[in-house]
């Protein structure tokens, strides 16, 4: 997949243009710097994030950008570090769940003033309110992915179904589908989960499912039919209706795309970034598809967790950094790292650019169709939900999908792993 060049021109905004003539320099009359700690860590968009700060920095030799190369492994514990040791860059790139505990601690700026009323109302309501905490936007939101479901074509076809086209479709055609499309041979659909917690609570909206009520320290959580919903649809298309390839269950997303390239399974459900190395790793014979967005009893919706820049409340340039925050998002630059990225982009304007770049293009109708059902969900503000994540919830829906415990022993371990790490 080919990264767009950056226009230079294309995303300044009236704040850059105001840094452009009237720039603050250092104390030795020198330009001023701004670190920005970039977590991209794929090739193309490495080179997408250097083109636009290569752009910026063309537009505003008095307000320089630097690119400080991380990595998404072991973040955030470096950035706890950072913070406390004061020596935090000026620009920070992550991600939402990631990121608002430093909000509620207080080390990130308010960038509410700096976010142009152009920018703001580009980026749909619940994908803002993700970066929104006690009323204060404390990012703005780049990247984000959704779940999908890959089909065979041909294997569809071949076991009689008619491939869905529409919007939506629901979750029990799919069960359906997956049924109709198992035989000696093969099975409907490949799951990768063996790391369960993220799917299932992503997933959960479609169902009614919030998990929790209430944030920070104070959130409490709750298991009840809508956060039940997708586990045992989960248990019964693999246990009853044996349409689920057993092992894909302990398998992650990628290591589940082998049997769907072989055809041992006619679908597969997968992060919808997925969707460029399909393109790329599947043998040439295989017809694929992307499906439309999957849509429960409460609709089609996803929650999202949007990469995020933010900035350091500490930078000495809060109103710099933030007008280089305003144009590294602006629709053509966003569009362009999304591309890179094989992600959808936050804004709806580079989702509608980057869709008319890739139109025929296998699967990205849908997948940039799927980022319309993206909204924030409770469990990015709670104060413990990471440690719960991994050591009550992620070892409890394991052995569920296991039939280790039964469903009334995955929601008791849920609710009772949660009273114990926040009593």
């Amino acid at each position: 997949m080919q990264t767009r060049v950056v226009s230079v021109a294309a995303g300044l905004s009236a704040a850059t243009l105001l840094l452009t003539a009237c720039g603050s320099g250092e104390g030795d009359g020198g330009p001023v710097t701004l670190e920005f700690q970039s977590l991209s860590d794929q090739p193309a968009a490495i080179e997408a994030t250097e083109s636009i700060v290569a752009a910026w920095n063309e537009a505003n030799p008095d307000t320089q950008v630097e690119i400080v190369p991380a990595g998404w492994d072991g973040i955030y514990d470096k950035l706890i570090t950072q913070f406390n040791g004061g020596a935090a860059p000026d620009i920070i790139h992550y991600e939402a769940a990631g990121i608002v505990p430093f909000a509620v601690d207080g080390y990130l700026a308010d960038l509410s003033d700096h976010m142009s009323e152009a920018a703001r109302g580009d980026i749909p309501p619940g994908v803002l309110d993700s970066v929104t905490v006690d009323g204060q936007v404390i990012a703005y939101p780049t990247e984000m992915q959704s779940y999908v479901v890959f089909a065979n074509r041909g294997m569809l076809e071949d076991a009689g179904v008619d491939v869905p086209t529409g919007e939506t479709m629901a979750w029990e055609d799919l069960r359906e589908i997956a049924l109709a499309a198992t035989t000696p041979e093969a099975h409907g659909l490949g799951w990768g989960l063996s790391s369960p917690t993220a799917v299932f609570m992503a997933m959960a909206p479609a169902f009614g499912g919030t998990y929790f009520e209430g944030s920070g320290p104070d959130a409490s959580l709750a298991i009840g039919e809508g956060e039940m919903a997708l586990p045992e649809l989960v248990d019964a298309m693999a246990h009853e209706d044996r349409s689920i390839l057993p092992v894909t269950l302990t398998q992650s997303g990628t290591e589940a795309l082998p049997s769907f390239y072989a055809g041992d399974v006619a679908m597969t459900v997968q992060g919808s970034f997925q969707a460029a190395n399909i393109a790329a790793d599947a043998p040439e014979d295989l017809d694929w598809v992307v499906l439309p967005p999957l849509e429960g009893p409460a609709g089609p919706w996803q929650a999202a967790n949007p990469q995020t820049l933010s900035v350091n409340i500490d930078s000495e340039h809060v109103e710099e950094s933030a007008a280089f925050i305003e144009f590294f998002t602006s629709t053509d630059n966003l569009a362009a790292l999304n591309e890179a990225d094989s992600l959808i982009p936050a804004t709806t304007s580079a989702r509608e650019v980057m869709g008319s770049s890739l139109e025929g293009e296998n699967g990205w109708d849908a997948v940039l169709a799927s980022g319309e059902y993206l909204e924030s969900s409770p469990y990015l503000f709670v104060d413990a939900y990471a440690q719960w994540k991994d050591t009550v919830a992620t070892p409890a829906y394991q052995r569920f999908l296991a039939r280790e415990i039964d469903a009334d022993g995955l929601a008791a371990e849920l609710e009772n792993g949660w009273e114990e790490i926040t009593r």
